[in-house]
């Protein structure tokens, strides 16, 4: 899968965080640094192509939008900023979209989806209906229904995660940290490759968990998380 590399500009640690935490659903964008401020970017933009820019508008020493303006070919460009009277300006310099903060995940996936690239299908929202809450998941050119309940556990396969259910098993292409976001607290990361339902889980040792017959490993990075859990 190709890969966009990307930078986020602005002066602001919390925007910074924002998104790259939403980037992390996206295994088609390589975050390559995160600048707060533009000559910084013209750094990294020496160095190596950049396909993508999130860029603040109101930065020290050089706007972004006069920072759009000194680039000769300039990348994608998704402008983010607290002030909408930049709309119309915005525009003029044909960057691909402009998010208004607090950005939320939904709008950042509309601009997302305006990459000249083919988007894996991001899972549908949750849907709650009296304890029988489920998800749709993109599969084999379907959008298939899954309960939470039915979920033994989710194995990640680099750009696709398989989920186990008590009867089927389904494939679809996202990473597993998107799933991991969408499930209810009944689940638990236990490697950086499978998550588990808690209730599922049929015994466990310090080395890995049991569902059923189904052996599933414990991270090194979790494993005090579990025996904090275990022990209560």
């Amino acid at each position: 899968m190709v890969q966009l590399k990307c930078l986020v500009i602005d002066d602001e640690p919390l925007a910074q965080d924002l998104i790259e935490n939403y980037l992390n659903n996206f295994s088609f964008i390589k975050l390559i640094a995160k600048c707060d401020n533009a000559l910084i970017a013209l750094e990294w933009m020496r160095k190596q192509k950049i396909d993508l820019i999130f860029l603040d508008v109101s930065m020290p020493f050089i706007s972004g939008m006069d920072f759009v303006r000194t680039l000769q070919n300039p990348p994608a460009i998704i402008l983010t900023t607290a002030h909408k009277e930049f709309a119309v300006e915005s525009y003029e310099l044909n960057v691909m979209d402009y998010l208004l903060k607090p950005i939320s995940f939904d709008r950042f996936l509309k601009a997302i989806s305006k990459l000249n690239i083919n988007v894996p299908e991001i899972i549908k929202p949750v849907i709650s209906n009296e304890g029988d809450a489920f998800i749709y998941v993109k599969s084999e050119k379907k959008n298939v229904k899954i309960l939470f309940r039915d979920i033994l556990f989710v194995e990640s396969l680099k750009d696709y995660i398989k989920i186990h259910t008590t009867d089927k098993t389904i494939i679809t292409q996202v990473p597993i940290s998107t799933i991991e976001q969408r499930l209810p607290d009944n689940f638990l990361r236990v490697h950086r490759s499978y998550i588990v339902a808690k209730d599922k889980i049929t015994a466990y040792t310090q080395h890995d968990l049991e569902i059923g017959r189904l052996q599933i490993p414990i991270g090194r990075n979790y494993k005090a998380i579990i025996q904090g859990i275990f022990s209560r």
